[in-house]
């Protein structure tokens, strides 16, 4: 496929605010994209490269895209640092001047979204001395031959930064019409903006959406999806094999005020499990072979040997796929550390040892997905739990059972949330017995109760230089959550940082951690690539037309980064809008 189709694509998509139209635009790319190119194109759509679960990460800077920009048009790198300061965009600018380039290339050629991404993903590969060279080198390349809008999504993919506004539900979606359209007599009526269905396929409708879905949580792979609904339908959808060595969604879970809401929304009686202050991953055990995922879906089996030991020490199976929360502790008093006190290890590359001994680890079990060949998501809560207890041998501060009760009683429950707390860990899990698990659901088969009830988990968007002393620092961070058309802003938070080093997390930290991820720059604001993730409280959710969600949050205050989180993990707009309305609620009680 020629890559100014899908380049016309994104245009289009951003160029309409309407969810239907970009549904219909995708749809209509899928039904033409031939099945070698899916893997490409849906990760492109996405503005990516590289599924989470893979191990490469890009790693472009803004100012490698200014050189290659300056090879492919003969303009210095100067003029296009103040094109890019004018538009805050670099695709823009390449747009521009690709359009009125002064060298004239020879031996360009049209570009094929194959070429595109065989160039952008290989500047993930380099490494050592003349890295930027080499990926300067590919991106010039690339930029020589395009067209003006070409060249303005080649330099957003890069930079990871497509801002297209295309969230999951509208490619799941997008599935939906582009294999079964003629099935369920489809239609969309650009006029009035409105899906045409008949009256009786509108049940069958929800159903195949409901099937992507499944799929997509079992399979998390937009194209393998995209094949199995093309070639085997619906039964293939609801019949999807779990994949070992591949990360499947986890199950989420929604809040609940206190005790007394838990149990009206997961039954009576319930289970009630420590909320643990730690991370969460997804164990893959295979024939002695173990493979960890966290909740963002990367690979940290190198990071974490001591987990991988222990795992193949004290699991009794032939395979499994396992939930855990790994905790640390303190090797001196034995006791639980916050998450903060152990999260340097998910990225560490060196000295592995030498910081597994300074930070240990314990892994809790607390759910199974597969066993021995075969799926277990549709047993009961309760059986899983037993099957975890026959294959597992605890083994005091390296793997155990996750700690839990079952009562009906309310005065048992909250003296274990007050024991989980007095503890250190966060509060408590209640879970319903006889649920299935739901890859990437909040159903209600389990609710979390913690102290600070009303945090959101979101993710920075811009930040803005600070003044006076704090002139050298990021000090305000606007904050978006997840939508179907992309990420949309609700407030910006500053309060809750410190400023002196080992009192928390001060603003340097922040932008120690910002500062590579800046994109552009305008005045104070900086705009950032969306990759970490804050808890932040609030007083109240407001509407606002000021930010893009239509939210706004009062009196946000930074509580921690979740360095665990990626932006799939975040809270999305139906949750802020049922608080919003919880809260409208309440006031006429």
């Amino acid at each position: 496929m020629r890559y100014a189709e899908l380049a016309n694509v994104y245009e289009s998509i951003q160029n309409t605010p309407k969810r239907l139209e970009k549904t219909l635009l995708i749809s209509s790319l899928l039904k033409k994209t031939p099945d070698k190119e899916l893997d490409m194109i849906f990760l492109l759509i996405e503005g990516k490269i590289f599924h989470y679960w893979q191990k490469l990460k890009l790693g472009v800077a803004a100012k490698t895209v200014v050189k290659a920009i300056s090879i492919a048009t003969g303009i210095s790198f100067d003029n296009i640092e103040k094109e890019w300061r004018n538009y805050g965009d670099l695709g823009l600018v390449a747009e521009k001047l690709i359009s009125q380039k002064i060298q004239t290339t020879l031996f360009s050629s049209e570009l094929t979204v194959a070429k595109v991404y065989s160039n952008i993903s290989k500047l993930g590969s380099f490494e050592g001395t003349g890295t930027v060279d080499r990926k300067v080198k590919l991106l010039a390349e690339l930029l020589t031959s395009a067209k003006p809008l070409e060249a303005k999504y080649i330099v957003r993919t890069a930079l990871e930064d497509l801002r297209v506004g295309v969230g999951e539900g509208l490619l799941r979606d997008s599935i939906v019409w582009a294999f079964f359209k003629e099935e369920l007599g489809l239609e969309y009526d650009r006029e009035s903006n409105k899906l045409l269905l008949p009256d009786n396929k509108r049940q069958k409708y929800d159903e195949y959406v409901n099937a992507v879905q499944y799929a997509l949580n079992i399979k998390n792979d937009f194209a393998q999806v995209s094949k199995i609904a093309k070639s085997d339908g619906l039964e293939g959808l609801v019949n999807v094999k779990i994949t070992m060595g591949k990360p499947m969604k986890t199950m989420l879970f929604q809040k609940a005020k206190n005790i007394e809401e838990a149990f009206e929304i997961v039954g009576l009686p319930a289970a009630f499990e420590y909320k643990y202050d730690g991370f969460r991953v997804q164990v893959h055990f295979d024939r002695g072979s173990v493979l960890l995922f966290t909740r963002r879906q990367e690979d940290v089996t190198a990071q974490f040997p001591d987990v991988v030991k222990s795992i193949k020490e004290n699991i009794n199976a032939d395979s499994a796929i396992l939930d855990t929360e790994i905790v640390g502790f303190n090797p001196k008093t034995n006791q639980y550390v916050p998450f903060q006190n152990i999260s340097q290890r998910i990225k560490r590359k060196y000295d592995i040892e030498k910081i597994r001994k300074e930070f240990p680890v314990e892994v809790n079990v607390f759910d199974i997905m597969f066993l021995n060949g075969e799926n277990k998501l549709e047993l009961p809560f309760q059986n899983r739990r037993k099957l975890i207890s026959e294959i597992l041998e605890p083994k005091e501060r390296e793997i155990v059972l996750s700690r839990i009760i079952v009562t009906d009683k309310k005065e048992e429950a909250s003296v274990f949330y007050n024991e989980a707390l007095d503890r250190g860990e966060e509060g408590v899990m209640a879970k319903n017995l006889q649920a299935s698990y739901k890859p990437g659901s909040r159903v209600g088969y389990g609710v979390k109760i913690k102290p600070v009830m009303e945090s959101l988990e979101l993710v920075i968007v811009k930040a803005e230089w600070g003044e006076g002393k704090r002139a050298t620092w990021l000090t305000s961070f606007t904050l978006a959550a997840r939508s179907d058309e992309g990420l949309l802003e609700v407030g910006k938070v500053s309060t809750g940082f410190k400023e002196l080093e080992g009192e928390g997390v001060t603003f340097n930290r922040m932008t120690e951690l910002l500062r590579p991820l800046i994109l552009a720059e305008k005045g104070k604001e900086v705009r950032v690539k969306p990759e970490v993730v804050i808890e932040v409280s609030y007083e109240e959710v407001q509407s606002s037309p000021t930010y893009s969600s239509g939210y706004a949050l009062r009196f946000p205050r930074f509580l921690r980064i979740r360095e665990e989180r990626a932006v799939d993990d975040i809270d999305d707009l139906e949750t802020i809008g049922k608080l919003y309305k919880g809260q409208r609620n309440r006031e006429k009680i």
